[in-house]
């Protein structure tokens, strides 16, 4: 209590954003972006190994500036088909089978991802994310997704339907994405690099602006068709991954 403060007198605290005021719920959110949770991007550090063997990434200067292209890039377009199979998810009736705009949101991330090893990857993470989201969240969406293809669906549209399964908006399924598109590789970087883990999350607390840029920016685009969502490449990271598929040692799958 100040000595302007009489005494018994309560200070009125400031007041925080309550749950009903935000546009997503922020418990789940939490828990589907959490490294800890068991969908194996652990094990992937999203371009980093092979950029830093490269010697393209050396330093935290260079790890924000390989970070800022991942998520304009790669990273948006994740988001955008992560947000747009969260709200088809939202619009499907719980009946057997997907939407048929999943198998068009597939079909146009599939070509968006011309390395063979990017899209085994993402299949991968894909099942992963699959199995962790059903233990978490059972939903019928996410059982039909199980056998919808093969090889099984990429990562973005899984991370939209358990998003949805979640309670989740399309909005927050794009946070995600870029959430994953970032911590991913810095996390990676210190771990190759030998980094500093302070300059590392100070240079991700720097990067938050963009990330909500971003995550808006693809939300935005839900309602457009598959065909017209972001296509941005990053022709470097095809070949890199590509190369690095091919290497006997390596700390990462990818």
């Amino acid at each position: 209590m100040s000595e302007d403060e009489a005494p018994g007198q309560v200070r009125k605290a400031t007041r925080c954003r309550g749950p009903e005021e935000a546009d997503f719920r922020v418990a789940p959110l939490l828990l589907l972006a959490d490294g800890r949770f068991p969908a194996g991007g652990h094990a992937h550090s999203g371009g980093l190994e092979a950029a830093a063997a490269a010697d393209r990434v050396h330093d935290p200067i260079t790890l924000e500036g390989f970070l800022e292209g991942r998520l304009a890039t790669n990273g948006l377009t994740s988001a955008a088909f992560a947000a747009s199979a969260c709200a088809a998810a939202a619009r499907t009736f719980r009946g057997p089978g997907i939407p048929a705009r999943f198998h068009e949101l597939d079909h146009e991330l599939t070509a968006r991802t011309p390395a063979p090893a990017l899209r085994a990857t993402s299949r991968k993470l894909g099942r992963q994310l699959l199995r962790a989201a059903r233990a978490a969240s059972p939903d019928p969406l996410l059982d039909a997704l199980t056998t919808a293809w093969s090889e099984g669906p990429h990562q973005p549209l899984v991370l939209g339907a358990t998003a949805q399964a979640f309670g989740l908006t399309p909005h927050a399924a794009a946070a995600a994405a870029l959430h994953e598109a970032a911590t991913g590789p810095a996390t990676a970087a210190v771990r190759l690099l030998g980094l500093d883990p302070f300059a590392v999350h100070a240079l991700l607390a720097h990067l938050a602006p963009q990330l909500d840029a971003l995550s808006h920016q693809a939300a935005a685009l839900v309602d457009e068709p598959p065909s017209e969502l972001p296509a941005s490449g990053a022709p470097l990271l095809d070949i890199s991954a590509e190369h690095h598929a091919t290497w006997e040692v390596r700390l990462f799958a990818s």
